[in-house]
């Protein structure tokens, strides 16, 4: 049984990529746009083209439709001066006459399966106001009836954004998806279309491989089945704190909806590539389903990628966590086992620790140079002159002293300038190990260091065999290779950074040796 539903997943996985393949055929870097598109498609999700005039999206629009058993499509072309018969059928005037308001919507938008509006934005508030309706709940009032619209997608495009505080909002939010359809840019692809006749809207589709209302209607069903895997949902909550980080100006706003539209939409990238769970490359369609316009376009892309390439594999443990404690016992082992400063060779004098020192003055022929100094230790770190004393606490006025902030001493004598330099004898480096020290505290931190240690290990082993397991699975139908190749490059980071803590473990490990 197991077998026949890797086959069939596999089946249809294989028959998605041939339908990308043979719509988007002689389509020069359109790959991308399409294969999203087709799965917004696929999983009842409307979507928007944005992009300048010349650029195939009517084209694109087309193409989709091809990839379905006899869909009835409806396409037309907005403008500030079209009327709601245009789009939603003509008032029948026969029923007028019967004082019944009845549009004949058949051919129309109410009666297609797959819709593409041209230039949606510049239509009139009355065909956009039931439009939005439409959509949304799938109906159509047509005078005092409801109609059930069986619309699977629309397809709409402009080469503007919708203006702010024109009460477009909640129509725009419900095109989930969104791509930039820029010129061709490779100079090759560019010559190709030059040297090629123009591309057919119709394409070569075989009948096996076109999809039937009663596939669709099931694949939505099934669809719901799929799970968000814990690594999808980690890259969502860094996506979301990324974006609540935004300033002011470049903030965007992202509803629940279009969250729960757009999970839908990953878990339909999961079940058309054969899987039961999403994963690293379902998420990276969210850079087609969080930007507004054009210029916040590449921050959510930024954002989205980089939420990928952070996220690595679910490893059960929480590294900031691990962290903390790492950080908490290094320091703890620090302050306990070993000296945290230089211990130097001092006398007391008067309660107070000096350094004690015999100046030699070469041009100095009225200072007494057995004659002892003693430089306070608590001038050491600081760069201001100061006076030593004798062995009595008498202050040398003869004499002025000053460190130069790293350990050395300029004494000099006043009557000459003449100067020697001193620099205090250590007895005990900084960093060196303490003497003494309990047995039960050191064996009670190797033991701390060796269960972090553990937990990391543990760690690394699920991290690693989970990657070996997911890492084909992150081929995608629907999101190119150069793409996906930077969650396997966050995982293979992710493994790396799992080792250098277990290196550094050792090292703590040898400091309680």
């Amino acid at each position: 049984m197991r077998n026949n539903k890797t086959s069939d997943t596999n089946s249809l996985r294989d028959r998605i990529d041939h339908l990308i393949k043979a719509i988007s055929a002689g389509m020069y870097e359109r790959e991308e746009i399409i294969a999203v598109s087709l799965l917004a498609v696929l999983c009842g999700q409307n979507t928007f083209l944005y992009g300048p005039p010349g650029t195939a999206k009517s084209l694109i629009s087309r193409r989709l439709s091809c990839a379905f058993h006899k869909p009835a499509y409806f396409e037309y072309l907005m403008n500030r001066f079209s009327t709601p018969e245009e789009v939603f059928g003509p008032v029948s005037i026969k029923a007028l006459k019967e004082d019944h308001y009845i549009r004949k919507t058949d051919s129309y938008l109410p009666k297609a399966d797959f819709a593409f509006l041209d230039e949606i934005w510049k239509s009139s508030p009355a065909i956009l106001n039931t439009l939005l309706t439409l959509i949304n709940e799938r109906i159509f009032k047509n005078g005092e009836t409801i109609e059930q619209v069986p619309l699977k997608a629309l397809l709409a495009a402009s080469n503007e954004t919708p203006d702010i505080n024109q009460g477009l909002e909640a129509l725009y939010d419900r095109f989930i998806v969104r791509l930039m359809v820029q010129p061709i840019g490779e100079l090759q692809h560019f010559e190709f279309l030059l040297n090629s006749k123009p591309s057919s809207a119709e394409a070569n589709v075989s009948e096996e491989l076109r999809i039937k209302s009663d596939e669709w209607d099931a694949w939505q069903q099934q669809i719901h089945s799929v799970a968000l895997s814990s690594e999808t949902l980690t890259i969502i909550h860094l996506i979301r704190e990324k974006l609540a980080k935004l300033d002011e100006s470049t903030a965007i706003y992202v509803s629940d909806r279009r969250w729960q539209r757009a999970a839908i939409l990953m878990k339909a990238a999961a079940f058309f590539n054969g899987r039961m769970a999403t994963n690293h490359s379902d998420a990276l369609l969210l850079q087609h389903c969080l930007w507004t316009e054009e210029k916040n376009h590449q921050a959510v892309t930024d954002i989205v990628m980089e939420a990928v390439k952070a996220s690595g594999i679910n490893s059960e443990y929480s590294l900031a966590d691990i962290d903390r404690k790492k950080e908490t016992l290094e320091q703890e082992i620090s302050e306990e086992l070993f000296h945290s400063s230089d211990i130097y060779k001092t006398e007391k004098i008067q309660g107070k620790e000096f350094f004690k020192f015999a100046p030699n003055f070469p041009r100095s022929g009225h200072y007494n140079s057995s004659k002892l100094i003693y430089l306070s230790c608590e001038k050491i770190k600081s760069q201001t002159p100061f006076t030593p004393v004798d062995i009595s606490g008498n202050v040398i006025r003869e004499i002025e002293c000053s460190f130069d902030g790293q350990g050395s001493c300029k004494v000099q004598y006043i009557q000459n300038r003449d100067s020697v330099n001193f620099t205090p004898a250590i007895l005990i480096k900084k960093g060196d190990k303490k003497e003494g020290v309990n047995q039960r505290l050191i064996a009670a931190l190797s033991k701390s260091v060796s269960e972090i240690k553990s937990q990391l290990l543990s760690a690394l082993e699920i991290v690693t065999n989970n990657f070996s397991k997911i890492e084909s699975e992150l081929a995608s139908l629907f999101v190119p290779t150069e793409k996906t190749n930077l969650a396997i490059l966050g995982i293979s980071e992710q493994v790396e950074s799992l080792k250098l803590r277990i290196k550094d473990c050792e090292r703590l490990e040898e400091l309680c040796r």
